[in-house]
């Protein structure tokens, strides 16, 4: 299923609102696609916050992965390539509960699929002042 949502950054919760359904259906996985400053961080800072959650967002380039409030993990996996996901153990952190939110996840897909993982596509295209975002799941 597919499903196009158009939103700036006043109206994000629009989409924060879709990754939640996704959540309750028990889609926990979420790649976030989309090309450089296309908006991904500003997404995982919008839905942690839809949550509740009152720190800092930033982006996990150097880090790989940060960890909000035990309950969220956003990803980047950008110049990373999916053997070096592989070899930190990474696949094994997407079985803790929480929301997984992955930037440059297209090359974990195929991987997702054949280990049997529910996932989300968000695709994120700029257009000027908004954004569109594809929701894509299975």
């Amino acid at each position: 299923m597919k499903k196009e949502i158009v939103a700036d950054l006043d109206s994000l919760d629009l989409v924060c609102k879709e990754m939640d359904i996704l959540v309750k259906k028990d889609i926990k996985i979420f790649l976030l696609i989309g090309d450089l400053a296309s908006g991904k961080t500003t997404l995982t800072r919008a839905y942690a916050k839809y949550l509740g959650y009152k720190g800092e967002v930033s982006s996990p380039t150097f880090s790989l992965m940060n960890i909000y409030d035990n309950l969220i993990f956003h990803y980047d996996l950008y110049s990373k390539e999916l053997v070096a996901f592989l070899s930190l153990g990474l696949l094994d952190e997407l079985d803790r509960e929480g929301v997984h939110l992955i930037e440059w996840g297209g090359e974990l897909e195929k991987l997702l699929c054949s280990s049997g993982y529910s996932y989300a596509k968000i695709s994120i295209e700029q257009k000027s002042d908004s954004r569109i975002y594809g929701v894509e799941y299975a």
